[in-house]
């Protein structure tokens, strides 16, 4: 059974940083773009930002490009969510997300459609 298991959720003042983790267990996901999402009470699960399997560089929202950061330890089956200058409008569950092995458009990707294995989430929440 695949399991996507987020971790590093919690409660950030406006401006500080905070670190997610998912880990990957019962499928490794080399050649699979992987992503995150998140979404606040009353919102639609919105596109925060995915990195593919090959050398293109990730893909992020508007609204947290240069502040976000996606990155991948294949040999640990995990991707990381770095994420600095935070803001309230960023509080949400966070929520990690894989795709098939070489599947996935540039547009699909940032859909929730385009990935077939999700985690439970992780809350962010930033106060003000």
């Amino acid at each position: 059974q695949v399991q996507l298991v987020e971790s590093g959720g919690g409660l950030v003042q406006a401006g500080g940083s905070l670190r997610l983790s998912c880990a990957a267990f019962g499928r490794r996901f080399p050649n699979s773009a992987m992503g995150w999402f998140r979404q606040a009470p009353g919102n639609e699960r919105e596109f925060v930002t995915y990195i593919s399997w090959g050398r293109a560089s990730p893909v992020y929202a508007d609204s947290v490009k240069g502040r976000f950061t996606i990155s991948r330890d294949n040999a640990k089956n995990t991707v990381y969510l770095q994420m600095n200058s935070l803001k309230p409008e960023d509080t949400a569950v966070y929520y990690c997300a894989a795709g098939l092995p070489y599947s996935g458009t540039y547009y699909g990707l940032t859909k929730p459609d385009g990935y077939s294995y999700w985690g439970q989430g992780t809350q962010v929440t930033v106060s003000s």
